[in-house]
């Protein structure tokens, strides 16, 4: 499912138009870009939570070359499923 068909659904199980659910769905994504920016966590109970992981500068290597190089550290968002998601993805 791409973004436009998960509006699509949004908009039929809210019965709004698709452009309110493209609004809303926007607006929630956004909260939870600037939320993980600040270094925050943003939570759901039983659906997961969304936080910001740490990534050390490591060594490398180029598959092409296999010349090594210096990856440097970065800030990675990190998604961990809650119990209820997982659930019904087990059925």
């Amino acid at each position: 499912m791409n973004k436009g068909e998960f509006v699509e659904a949004l908009a039929d199980r809210l019965d709004v138009s698709r452009a309110q659910a493209d609004r809303a769905l926007s607006a929630v994504l956004d909260i939870i870009a600037e939320q993980l920016a600040e270094g925050g966590k943003v939570a759901f109970t039983g659906f997961g939570s969304f936080e910001v992981s740490e990534r050390a500068a490591r060594t490398g290597r180029n598959p092409q070359t296999g010349a090594t190089i210096e990856i440097a550290a970065s800030s990675v968002p990190k998604f961990t499923a809650g119990a209820t998601l997982k659930a019904a993805v087990n059925k």
